[in-house]
């Protein structure tokens, strides 16, 4: 099946920097947002600008969507149980999934509604997008990597990769995808939640100091609980993904550090709350992600 029409949920920093890839490589008619109802009524009327031009991007609501030849799902993880109900109006039997969320247990959620056959495993890494009000701006769009689940059926990660490459969206297929899934939460756990709390950016978190320090301890305790999970990462990975931080616009900020700005609830469940739950069950100690865990939810508490 050759991939012609994608829908993404998700409006946010990563599902903006994707839907204007796609619609500028294809055409404005080759991809759209789907909200649910509630939240279209809420923002159908926002006047967004990505890298300073207005985002002419369609968006309609669930109750008037079709089904699409490629879901992206571009949320935060906050809001999956919102999502699963908005994909059922377009997602058809021949609807290829990817999901950019964080964390390693999104496909496992989607996977229970939908099933595996089209659905792909994936993570997002390396784009500098912010999306703070109705201003969205990039310099680093950043890449795909995904590859097949155990029972991904033959062919939709071609058909993916196909898709991607006309929308000039970078990507890599993986061969072990877990294993990249796993270092992206790595550098998720260690750079989002440090941002953060210390209220730092891409610059601040890779300049020697105290951010930097709590950066290296949080990806090191990951790495332990992911060899517990059978997932062996190592310190080249660790040292991958400083290097990819460090390439980033040094005033730049994670996903985590917008949210204190924007005071929106976080992923802090996804990234410290899995490591935690884990490392509990293998018996592994990890202060450090204790230690963020507990500072975000004191900062969310004191939200309006």
């Amino acid at each position: 099946m050759r991939i012609e029409k994608a829908a993404i949920i998700g409006k946010g920093a990563v599902g903006l920097l994707y839907g204007s890839l796609i619609a500028s490589n294809i055409g404005p008619d080759a991809v759209e947002f789907v909200m649910d109802d509630q939240r279209f009524r809420r923002h159908s009327d926002d006047k967004i600008r990505i890298n300073g031009d207005p985002c002419e991007i369609r968006t309609v609501p669930a109750s008037e969507a079709q089904p699409v030849d490629l879901l992206i799902l571009a949320i935060k993880a906050t809001g999956m149980e919102t999502a699963l109900r908005t994909m059922k109006s377009c997602v058809g039997p021949e609807t290829r999934i990817i999901s950019l969320l964080n964390g390693i247990t999104s496909e496992e959620r989607i996977a229970e509604v939908f099933g595996w056959g089209n659905l792909v495993l994936s993570v997002a890494q390396g784009m500098d997008a912010v999306y703070i009000g109705t201003e969205h701006t990039y310099t680093h769009p950043g890449q795909i990597r995904f590859g097949a689940a155990p029972h991904t059926d033959e062919g939709v990660v071609d058909e993916i990769a196909d898709f991607f490459a006309r929308a000039g969206i970078d990507f890599v297929v993986e061969d072990d995808i877990r294993h990249r899934m796993w270092t992206k939460l790595m550098m998720n756990v260690g750079l989002n939640q440090t941002c953060m709390v210390y209220e730092g950016t891409y610059g601040t978190v890779t300049a020697e100091g105290e951010q930097n320090r709590s950066l290296v301890a949080a990806m090191r305790e990951t790495m332990a609980v992911a060899r517990a999970e059978g997932v062996e990462l190592t310190e080249a990975d660790l040292s991958q993904m400083v290097a990819l931080t460090e390439s980033l616009d040094p005033n730049g900020m994670p996903s985590m550090a917008q949210d204190r700005i924007n005071k929106r609830p976080s992923e802090v469940e996804e990234f410290a709350g899995a490591i935690i739950g884990r490392a509990e069950k293998h018996g592994i100690l990890v202060p450090q992600n204790r230690y963020l865990y507990r500072r975000v939810q004191e900062i969310e508490s004191c939200y309006e």
